[in-house]
């Protein structure tokens, strides 16, 4: 196999270079180093009975760019950051029976101040997308992209939309579930939803600590709990913001089996706003149906029993959030749950080829 460059040219910008504040613009997701990985059980990346892999949508990577950039923040820190190539992706891929890989950046674009519309982060974007896309390109079948976007920074986030799909023919796009105190339904990020709408964008989300939230408890870190936290508070956001029926055309995915919402919609539906029949006409827990989850790290017993309680098995995706977690994680788990051989081929791939068609 061709191996991936393992640094790209970007008609002279190179973010590592840039004077500009490096004021929490990054936040790295690596909680863990990356382990051995443990042997594929009997029945992983079946796929049902088509007999084709899994389709992974919560995969990361990181590029060399991105690994330097990050040294002293991980150093201070004490958290290493797992060591990852493409081959490595490919070889866990192989021993564990995935056949595509949705990639996204450990990417965190945020600064302090978010009427700060700071170059390092369009610039940290483009670079990781040209990096992904390459990716792509060197391995096919073996990787799909989804963008990164400087959301804070909506013209930039614009451009960012028009360059990965019409130039790098992103398959998506990865956002935060947070952007320091801003949650996806503000309406500051309003303009770039309508262009992803537009588009019938499909949109991964990935969680993060808000600034409220962070070190909350001492010795705990945000992956432990909070992040699980922000993503019901993001899609609290968008619900309060009439989101999903304003997008109505953007695919959206939410992490780790929905993080707390499964078990608290129904608090949720009956605390909300009177006003809310206006702006979620089906009703909250209507809303919540039509949206998918995929279940990294969350193919529990526990929390596969609520989310399947809320959501049909069309609307759930098998993801990893490798090599953050190893694949057994949440495949082993996934594959003695007991779902059906059907629904296993569409939680493995079925659901994901309708989102992805190219990898049909």
């Amino acid at each position: 196999m061709r191996h991936v460059h393992s640094h790209l040219k970007i008609a002279g910008v190179n973010p590592l270079d840039h004077p500009a504040s490096r004021r929490k613009f990054l936040q790295l997701m690596a909680a863990a180093g990356a382990g051995a990985l443990l042997p594929a059980g009997s029945l992983l990346g079946q796929g049902g009975s088509t007999g084709k892999g899994r389709i992974d949508v919560h995969h990361h990577l990181l590029p060399p760019f991105y690994v330097k950039l990050m040294e002293k923040e991980v150093a201070a820190s004490g958290r290493p950051i797992p060591t990852w190539t493409p081959e490595k992706s490919i070889d866990a891929m192989d021993k564990n029976g995935i056949a595509t890989a949705m990639v996204s950046p450990l990417l965190h674009l945020v600064e302090d101040s978010l009427s700060d519309k700071s170059a390092r982060a369009r610039d940290l974007a483009r670079q990781s997308n040209e990096y992904n896309a390459q990716l792509v390109k060197d391995y096919p079948g073996r990787f799909g992209l989804f963008a990164a976007l400087p959301l804070p920074d909506q013209e930039g986030s614009l451009k960012e939309v028009a360059y990965a799909f019409d130039t790098l023919k992103a398959d998506g796009v990865a956002l935060w579930t947070s952007y320091i105190d801003k949650w996806p339904g503000d309406p500051a990020f309003a303009p770039t939803f309508e262009e992803l709408n537009r588009r019938k964008a499909v949109v991964f989300f990935h969680p993060a600590a808000a600034q409220c939230c962070r070190t909350l408890i001492p010795g705990v870190g945000e992956n432990v709990a909070e992040y699980d936290f922000d993503t019901t508070r993001a899609i609290t956001s968008l619900l309060a913001n009439g989101a999903f029926d304003k997008y109505s055309d953007i695919r959206f995915i939410f992490s780790h089996s929905g993080g707390t919402m499964p078990p608290i919609a129904n608090r949720i539906s009956e605390y909300f706003p009177d006003k809310s029949g206006e702006k979620s006409p089906d009703g909250i827990r209507g809303e919540l149906k039509h949206v998918y989850y995929e279940v990294a790290h969350a193919a529990y017993v526990e929390p596969l029993a609520a989310l399947t309680k809320l959501v049909s098995t069309s609307q759930i995706l098998f993801g990893s959030d490798f090599p953050i977690v190893q694949f057994p994680v949440t495949a082993d788990r996934l594959d003695h749950y007991g779902f059906s051989e059907s629904d296993m081929h569409a939680i493995n791939r079925g659901n994901a080829e309708k989102l992805f068609p190219r990898f049909a």
